[in-house]
C-alpha cells in the first residue's frame, strides 16, 4: 500500500516522495491512522476498507468548502486513492500547539463563517459523514423540515432498524418541526463542531473532521456545549459578535439530541439511555 501512497504524493508534489518515518496513531472506529514523513513534509494518512472511499471523498469536499468559505486553518487534502484491499486519504499535517489557544479568535472566525448567508436552502449538494455514518443532506426550503427529517427522523429510523424504538418516529418528527419553526437563514456549518475537532496552530484556530452542510448556526454552538463545553470566553465572544436568538435554550435541547442519537447508533451503550432521556425531556 505504501508504494501507492508514495507514488500518488510524488505526483501531487511533482517530485519524488518516499516515506522515511511512519508512526501509527490512535485509531478511530475501524479506521487506521498514520503520521508519515519524508523529513520535510508531514502528512496524516487515514486507511480503511474500500467501502470508505466515498466517505473520504466527502471529507475532502467538506475541507475544500471550509477552506473556501471560512478563515479557519483547515488541512488540505493531498490525495485520495485505493489499493486492492484498502482506500486511503492523505491530509496535510498542521503543527498543533496547546500553549497558544485563542478561543476568542475561534469564536470570531465561527461567527464570521456563520454570518455569510450565501445559500438560500438548507442542506448540501452531496451527503456528508460523521465517523462511519452517512449524514443525508437533501435540500429543503424549511429548516424545521430539514432537521426533523434528515437528522432526527433519519437517526431514529436507523435505530429502529436495529430493533431499538425510542419513540413513534412520525409523531416525534412533527413535534420537532413545531419546536424549530423559528426564523433562521442557512449558514455554513462545520457539522460536528466540538472540542475534539478544534485545535490551534501557532495561535490560529483550526478545524478538523468536517461534516459540512448549510443549516441553523445554533447547531454548531449546541454541539460544542454537549460533550466538552468550550471555555467561557468562546461563548462570550461569539454572542458579542453574533448574539443567539431568543428561545435558543429550547432549541439547544433538540439540536443536542442529534449527536446523542448518532452516538447511540454508532456505539449503543449509555448513549441509548441519554438519547431516550433527551427524547422524554423534549416530549414534556
Amino acid at each position: 500500500m505504501w508504494n501507492v501512497v508514495n507514488q500518488q504524493i510524488s505526483e501531487v508534489l511533482h517530485q519524488p516522495f518516499v516515506v522515511t518515518h511512519k508512526e501509527q496513531l490512535r485509531s478511530c472506529d475501524n479506521e487506521m491512522r498514520f503520521h508519515i514523513s519524508n523529513g520535510e513534509h508531514h502528512y496524516l494518512v487515514k486507511v480503511d476498507l474500500l467501502s470508505a472511499l466515498e466517505r473520504f471523498e466527502a471529507e475532502s469536499k467538506a475541507r475544500d468548502l471550509l477552506i473556501r468559505d471560512s478563515d479557519f486553518l483547515v488541512a488540505d487534502t493531498i490525495t485520495i486513492g485505493t489499493t486492492l484491499e484498502f482506500s486511503f486519504i492523505v491530509i496535510e499535517m498542521l503543527p498543533r500547539s496547546q500553549a497558544q489557544e485563542n478561543w476568542s479568535e475561534c469564536a470570531l472566525q465561527l461567527a464570521k463563517m456563520h454570518n455569510r448567508f450565501e445559500q438560500q436552502m438548507f442542506g448540501l449538494e452531496e451527503d456528508s459523514y460523521v465517523h462511519q455514518l452517512i449524514q443525508p443532506n437533501q435540500w429543503h426550503r424549511k429548516w424545521e423540515t430539514f432537521f426533523a427529517e434528515e437528522r432526527i427522523g433519519w437517526q431514529l429510523q436507523l435505530l429502529k432498524e436495529k430493533g431499538v424504538e425510542l419513540v413513534n418516529i412520525d409523531d416525534f418528527v412533527i413535534t420537532i418541526k413545531s419546536l424549530l419553526a423559528h426564523h433562521t437563514k442557512p449558514s455554513l456549518l462545520h457539522g460536528h463542531f466540538w472540542k475534539g475537532n478544534i485545535f490551534f496552530s501557532d495561535g490560529k484556530p483550526c478545524l478538523d473532521n468536517p461534516a459540512c452542510y448549510y443549516g441553523d448556526r445554533e447547531v454548531d454552538i449546541a454541539m460544542s456545549e454537549l460533550f466538552a463545553p468550550l471555555p467561557k470566553e468562546f461563548y462570550d465572544t461569539y454572542n458579542a459578535q453574533f448574539a443567539l436568538q431568543p428561545g435558543y435554550e429550547i432549541r439547544k435541547s433538540v439540536y443536542q439530541l442529534y449527536p446523542l442519537l448518532l452516538h447511540a447508533n454508532l456505539y449503543a451503550g449509555d448513549y441509548l439511555n441519554q438519547a431516550q432521556k433527551r427524547v422524554n425531556e423534549i416530549l414534556k
